[in-house]
């Protein structure tokens, strides 16, 4: 940036700065109290012997200058706040991008955990298929097929959780 470009925008920062504490000050109860304190003493002006027709026109024109001066903050403030809404307005569609992406995250783990659901009770048939096929005892048979049809159900019970976790996480985001 050439330096006067920086000193362009110092410059506007300043006056965007003051704009906005003028602002404040001039939507106060201190503004008011001050104002009407101007007023009267303006309007006491006429009986310590000022012409009257003078007091009114500095009164006028003093009047005319500050309800210039505040057209332009009131239009600055919205033109301020109409640049915070557009912001806001970018976040809120940025967001709902992210939902919507999270969203289909969601449900492609849920068809994931419907798959794994599937695969572990195929494979719990296969087991009961392959215990039979093997030389084993019946006892050993019996003790594998307990063991493998425990980690299968410890499978199960995680895979379900993890489908309720899901389903709360889709709920909680509708």
């Amino acid at each position: 940036m050439s330096r006067r470009t920086q000193l362009t925008k110092k410059s506007s920062d300043l006056i965007e700065s003051a704009s906005v504490r003028a602002t404040k000050w001039i939507g106060s109860v201190e503004s008011l109290i001050v104002h009407t304190l101007l007023f009267i003493g303006a309007f006491l002006l006429i009986f310590f012997g000022f012409e009257r027709d003078t007091v009114l026109l500095v009164v006028t024109t003093i009047v005319s200058l500050e309800a210039i001066y505040l057209s332009i903050f009131i239009q600055m403030t919205v033109n301020r706040h109409t640049d915070e809404l557009h912001d806001v307005s970018e976040d809120v569609e940025e967001i709902q991008k992210d939902v919507d992406e999270i969203q289909e995250d969601v449900e492609e783990i849920q068809k994931d955990v419907d798959e794994i659901q599937e695969d572990v009770e195929d494979l719990g048939e296969d087991v009961v298929e392959i215990s039979g096929d093997t030389n084993l005892t019946e006892a050993e048979k019996t003790v594998r097929i307990a063991k493998d049809v425990e980690i299968l159900k410890n499978i199960e019970e995680r895979l379900k959780e993890l489908s309720v976790h899901l389903e709360d996480i889709r709920k909680k985001r509708e």
